[in-house]
């Protein structure tokens, strides 16, 4: 069978694999960069000394450059191309870590940070926009759900590597670089494969965040539940009464049901006439489950089984949201969308711990089950907003 032209979706049946593998070696270094080098980081700047509120700061820098970057890849890669550009971020993300390791002035670490993350950036959007163009439309949900896994694994991967590896030497910051390079040669062999970018989008940056707005409200809820949840969890359920070995376990459990609904999740997509209808189901799912959370802090296995598909449900977010993206736009548009997506993904992870932790400030520790609670039942009020005003 003949293979379609650069940038043409593939046949209805049609995996194309070289793609399906650059992609998923993009996004796995992202993965396993991001899981690495956030406690890596974290870690050394508190062995030098340095404040908590300076390492907040820096680590403030990751969001604001995804913020920064995405808009601006789409751009870039009209200029140079896919690969081309997927290949630059690469270099940029390997040399920059290895730079964390050699460069010992802390300020110089915000440009630093600034740099690897831009590139991770570039990567994210790049690496999502190959796959949803390349992806059987009518398989579209399986891929992204594959790529969704392979996602959350890395994500899991990297505080394993560094529980290994260590924050000592060179190691782990040598270790990082060469995952991310690795992502370049699949990239490279399937370089002929990418797609091509001829025209520039027809719109401002901004207007694609509001585009498919049930696409990337489902990625800013998915940022700003994730990050929000990783980061005070264990915080809620020692207070809750939990022990931190307890509540480390039940972080777990969500994450796993990060991994393991991701596939099932994109083959239901598969199936469904809108997607906009599951993207509302899982959503529903997360406010009534959020709002359980203060019912269950008695019980550690009922509260288990409520976050394995909470977990589920949260990550569902994110490969449905994408792929919804992806049947609605093509070319340039879906590519300035997939930036919009990361983007509000950025902001999200930016947004939630601050929300959540205001909230628990302000009403005590059940304030991060309502915080939650209301950011998916704002989801739930616009997605069944705009399924009224526009039907499928």
């Amino acid at each position: 069978m003949s293979m379609p032209p650069p940038g043409a979706s593939a046949p209805v049946d049609e995996i194309h694999w070289p793609s399906l593998i650059a992609a998923i070696s993009a996004i796995t270094a992202v993965g396993i960069a991001i899981g690495l080098g956030l406690p890596l980081l974290s870690i050394i700047m508190e062995k030098r000394g340095i404040s908590s509120t300076m390492i907040g700061l820096n680590s403030a820098m990751a969001g604001i450059a995804s913020m920064i970057a995405a808009p601006l890849t789409t751009a870039a890669a009209h200029r140079y191309g896919v690969a081309r550009t997927m290949l630059v971020a690469v270099v940029v993300a390997a040399i920059s870590a290895l730079g964390f390791y050699y460069i010992e002035n802390f300020l110089l670490w915000f440009p630093l940070r600034f740099a690897f993350h831009g590139a991770i950036t570039v990567l994210f959007v790049l690496s999502e926009f190959w796959i949803n163009v390349t992806a059987p439309p009518a398989r579209r949900g399986l891929v992204l759900g594959i790529y969704g896994t392979v996602l959350s694994l890395g994500f899991a991967m990297g505080p394993l590597l560094f529980s290994f590896l260590g924050s000592d030497g060179i190691l782990p910051f040598a270790f990082g670089a060469a995952v991310i390079l690795c992502a370049a040669i699949p990239i490279f062999l399937a370089r002929r494969e990418s797609p091509v970018l001829d025209e520039k989008p027809e719109l401002h940056f901004m207007r694609y965040v509001f585009l498919v707005p049930t696409a990337t409200a489902a990625v800013f809820v998915f940022g700003a539940v994730e990050a929000g949840g990783l980061s005070l969890f264990p915080i809620y359920g020692t207070r809750a009464g939990f022990t931190e070995r307890e509540a480390a376990l039940l972080l777990t459990v969500m994450g796993i049901g990060n991994v393991i609904f991701q596939i099932p999740l994109g083959m239901l997509s598969d199936r469904m006439k809108d997607r906009r209808n599951l993207l509302t189901l899982m959503t529903v799912i997360g406010l009534i489950g959020a709002l359980c959370l203060p019912i269950l802090e008695e019980s550690w296995w009922l509260m288990a089984v409520v976050l394995l598909f909470w977990g589920g449900c949260v990550s569902g977010l994110y490969t449905v949201g994408l792929g919804h993206l992806g049947s609605r736009l093509t070319g340039s548009d879906l590519a300035a969308a997939n930036a919009a997506f990361v983007f509000s993904y950025a902001v999200g992870t930016v947004a939630g711990p601050q929300a959540i932790g205001a909230a628990m400030d302000v009403t005590g520790n059940h304030g991060f089950a309502w915080a939650i609670a209301g950011l998916f039942g704002l989801y739930v009020l616009l997605s069944l907003v705009r399924i009224a005003i526009r039907p499928k």
